[in-house]
């Protein structure tokens, strides 16, 4: 029985045993699949520019000179001759008060005058008669320095009598309220009728419009790498120098409107950590007011040499900034560059590769350090206008934008 199972069992494993030879044998003569070609990708020499950084702040626009307009003697307001929220010229009459009180002390001022003059010239007549009658020894030394002690008396009197006539047109004077600045002023607090207290009662404000300035409270980071800066002879501070700024407005019109640095307090904020600083604005038009918010870039460097490549190129590997570059044997590299502003629409490489080394500007999904590539060359252009400043600059930690040095 044993047997017979063996031969039934080799007439069925023979034909299977064939066929695996036969497919053996076939696979043995055939070749092995070709290697895929190069992965095709195109490199570019990176861009070169010389570029100065501008830092971003943000701020509010503020009258240079606020006056809060009070009045310097207490009455009733009698007249208001301004139209509210317009412009008005220094000196411009504002307010006129009831002034017939005041009328009356410079009358009675003058009058006093008027009295002492007669006062002087009548004890000038008697000191001359006493001082001929002296000549003749007709009357005492000593009655003529009496006469010279009452002409003496009457001349301080009349002097005092004059500077009391000067006060009261001066408080004259000040029941017409005029303003002391040209500008932009405010609605009227106070109606006609109203009792005003002298130095108390507000009766309107006036702001200056034309030039106006620019606040804003900069990271003590900035105030730091500023004054490194200076020291290295690389930017002067604003502190000394009128480094300039640009301004965009809230509706985002760009960066249109120019002044220039004239202020940076002398101490550090300790509660936020930030220090104020203002600049000045040219707004001959008055479009600008006070409140108004505005986002700035203030020159933030002095001129240095970049290398631009299209933001697309980057890759982040965690914290890091990633470029990919070809070599001489078209293998690809890895690099490690540090990153800056976009200028024109490119990103500013500051370190990490060589202006000679081609950077990978497509197909990075598929890389690795090592392999090979099919480069084809071409040539990285501006994505964008130059918008360098007007300005010819002479500022957190890393800028937010910059331009092209012109």
């Amino acid at each position: 029985m044993i047997f017979a199972f063996q031969d039934k069992f080799a007439r069925y494993l023979k034909p299977i045993l064939g066929v695996l030879s036969l497919s053996f044998i076939m696979a043995c003569g055939e070749s092995p699949p070709p290697a895929p070609p190069p992965k095709a990708v195109s490199v570019a020499l990176p861009l070169q520019r010389e570029v100065v950084d501008w830092d971003e702040f943000t701020g509010r626009f503020e009258a240079i000179q606020d006056v809060e307009i009070m009045p310097r003697v207490s009455g009733t307001i009698e007249r208001i001759a301004f139209r509210e929220g317009v412009e008005v010229r220094k000196g411009q009459l504002l307010f006129v008060l009831d002034q017939r009180t005041f009328r009356n002390a410079v009358a009675e001022a003058q009058a006093q005058i008027d009295q002492n003059e007669a006062t002087v010239a009548n004890a000038r007549t008697e000191m001359e008669r006493a001082r001929e009658l002296l000549k003749f020894e007709a009357v005492s030394k000593e009655e003529y320095e009496q006469k010279q002690a009452v002409y003496r008396s009457a001349l301080a009197q009349r002097s005092g009598a004059q500077a009391r006539l000067s006060e009261a047109k001066l408080q004259l004077s000040y029941t017409t309220v005029r303003s002391p600045v040209s500008g932009r002023v405010s609605d009227k607090r106070v109606a006609l009728g109203d009792t005003v207290s002298a130095g108390q009662t507000l009766l309107t404000r006036v702001g200056t419009v034309n030039p106006i300035y620019f606040s804003f409270d900069g990271a003590e980071s900035f105030y730091l790498k500023y004054i490194r800066q200076d020291q290295a002879g690389e930017r002067r501070s604003s502190r000394y120098a009128h480094n300039p700024i640009e301004i965009q407005l809230a509706d985002g019109s760009g960066y249109n409107w120019r002044g220039r640095m004239t202020f940076v307090d002398s101490a550090i904020d300790p509660d936020s950590g930030t220090i104020r600083a203002h600049a000045e604005v040219q707004n001959p038009d008055g479009f600008l007011v006070p409140g108004m918010f505005g986002r700035a870039r203030l020159l933030g460097s002095g001129t240095y040499k970049a290398l631009l490549v299209p933001d697309e190129t980057l890759i982040t590997d965690q914290t890091r900034k990633l470029l990919y570059v070809v070599g001489k044997d078209n293998k690809v590299t890895q690099r490690v560059v540090e990153t800056g502003p976009l200028v024109e629409g490119l990103r500013v490489i500051r370190d990490g590769i060589a202006p000679t080394e081609k950077v990978v500007l497509d197909g990075l999904a598929g890389l690795r350090p090592g392999m090979v590539v099919k480069a084809k060359l071409i040539q990285i252009k501006p994505r964008s206008d130059n918008t360098a400043p007007v300005s010819v600059p002479l500022e957190a930690p890393l800028p937010t934008d910059a331009t092209p040095a012109e």
